[in-house]
């Protein structure tokens, strides 16, 4: 089986994480001197031509107006969130240390996983539990400052 398939998420998710702490490295020295979130204008920008172009030459282009309301109104609301997290984000960057910030963003791993379970009937295993909730230990361990809370 090819190893670029869909079906390997675990490899996706790895690249995803390299990207992920790249873009941390690299948001972090390009804050210097601008505002914050001109700084995610000018990311987004990037990506929605970088997508466009991957879209395009994949040939995955499909009339967007056939997709369904729901589908619409779920992806509307990931963009409205993805929006507000790069903005919240990249403000953090810019005041904080991208090796504090990035696992603090991590974050998210625990409450994917609570949402996941409340919403999507997915069901961690006892290992898989104990990994998240170490995940979040980790964070709060990362984020208190002896005697000064955050």
């Amino acid at each position: 089986m090819d190893m670029l398939s869909t079906s390997h998420w675990f490899l996706w998710a790895l690249l995803s994480a390299v990207f992920a702490a790249l873009t941390a490295i690299f948001a972090k020295v390009g804050l210097e001197g601008v505002d914050s979130d001109l700084a995610t204008l000018i990311r987004t920008f990037v990506i929605l031509a970088v997508l466009i172009g991957f879209v395009h030459v994949s040939r995955k282009w499909s009339n967007p107006f056939e997709l369904s309301s729901r589908t619409w109104l779920f992806l509307l609301l990931s963009g409205l969130a993805t929006g507000a997290s790069w903005v919240c984000y990249f403000r953090a960057l810019k005041i904080g240390d991208a090796s504090k910030v990035a696992p603090v963003d991590k974050l998210s791993l625990l409450m994917v996983a609570v949402l996941a379970f409340l919403f999507l009937d997915e069901r961690p295993s006892v290992r898989e539990w104990v990994g998240i909730f170490l995940v979040g230990a980790g964070v709060l361990i990362i984020g208190f400052k002896k005697g000064s809370g955050f």
